[in-house]
């Protein structure tokens, strides 16, 4: 079928959700965070809710989606698009800007000499005391190296501290009416269960260890996906590349929710039903047409892109830092740290 987008043209926000259930069984693994473990809140109703994936880490999770990290390029669908690859010295790959969680702002990319055309092409000077023009400069530099982070938001804080985008898509999962499932288990040692007679236990890995383990269960697992419609039509980029911005971030969704739900190992996903819920009525296009009509979206919008397309950057470590003597001629701490 024919993409349409054109029911989107007059509506600031694309809000999608799609009711999960665990593949296998009832239980499911939430993200942890360190110090909290899994984030347990009230809704206002007071049911009880669990975060089972963050903003940030759906944001990975889209951009994962949409890159073949055997190839080491795009997924069909969506070659062409701009990238910036960044090598170590001896030109091994490294990373890339659709896979770094700070995109172009990412050391592995600024900490290379092509960096500072970037800061050119903004328009970047730091003794001039103008704001930084982003319609004019800065998001057309965006298009041209790495569309990618006009959707999923960047700050080039190494260029400047005011020089930042919001994500124009973002989602998150949440569960709803959580019970915890607590359950447990052993790390066996077949040689020693006490771990005493190889010294140094289960510190260093030997014995029996024992582990507890908490999952949930949920009347309701949902993830939310919120396009700002508005965002990406304020960047001024024109019908082609606003048309590639909206259909692209619809593939990451789509592909997303169709080979991505294996969020963790007990964590394992299915598709019930996906729901348009503003604009009401909107029915997101099937996953085989978005890769149908991207080919054919990124060619229209071809003469914005950096040619070729790819960028390469070799990434320039930091050299050490001196470090200092101390009187008794040994090595000391580095400068300033006690």
């Amino acid at each position: 079928m024919p993409l349409d987008l054109t029911p989107l043209a007059a509506t600031p926000r694309l809000l999608i959700q799609a009711r999960l259930q665990p593949m296998q069984g009832h239980r499911f693994q939430p993200t942890g965070f360190p110090n909290l473990g899994a984030a347990t809140y009230k809704a206002p109703d007071g049911a009880d809710m669990l975060l089972v994936e963050s903003a940030q880490s759906i944001a990975n999770r889209l951009e994962a989606v949409c890159w073949d990290a055997v190839a080491d390029d795009w997924v069909a669908p969506l070659k062409g698009l701009p990238v910036v690859k960044a090598l170590d010295q001896k030109g091994t790959s490294l990373t890339n800007s659709v896979l770094e969680a700070h995109r172009l702002n990412s050391p592995y990319i600024a900490n290379s000499d092509w960096f500072d055309t970037v800061k050119k092409e903004i328009g970047f000077n730091e003794k001039a005391a103008r704001p930084i023009d982003m319609r004019g400069k800065v998001y057309p530099v965006l298009l041209k190296y790495d569309p990618n982070s006009l959707l999923h938001g960047i700050f080039l804080e190494k260029i400047a501290g005011v020089i930042r985008t919001p994500r124009a898509l973002s989602g998150f999962v949440e569960a709803g009416d959580i019970v915890t499932a607590s359950s447990g288990g052993v790390k066996n040692d077949r040689v020693d269960a006490t771990g005493k007679s190889e010294g140094g236990g289960a510190a260093e890995g030997y014995g029996n260890v024992p582990f507890a383990r908490d999952e949930f269960t949920a009347k309701t697992i949902i993830a939310y996906f919120n396009l700002d419609l508005a965002q990406i039509r304020a960047f001024g980029l024109g019908e082609a590349a606003e048309a590639l911005l909206v259909a692209l971030a619809l593939f990451k969704v789509r592909k997303f929710l169709a080979e991505g739900l294996r969020l963790r190992t007990a964590c394992d996903l299915d598709l019930v039903t996906l729901q348009v819920t503003r604009p009401e009525g909107y029915l997101i296009p099937e996953l085989a047409d978005l890769a149908t009509a991207l080919p054919g979206l990124i060619a229209a919008a071809r003469s914005r892109f950096a040619n070729p397309p790819v960028t390469i950057v070799t990434w320039k470590p930091k050299k050490p830092q001196n470090r200092k003597k101390v009187d008794d001629g040994t090595e000391g701490e580095e400068a300033g740290v006690q």
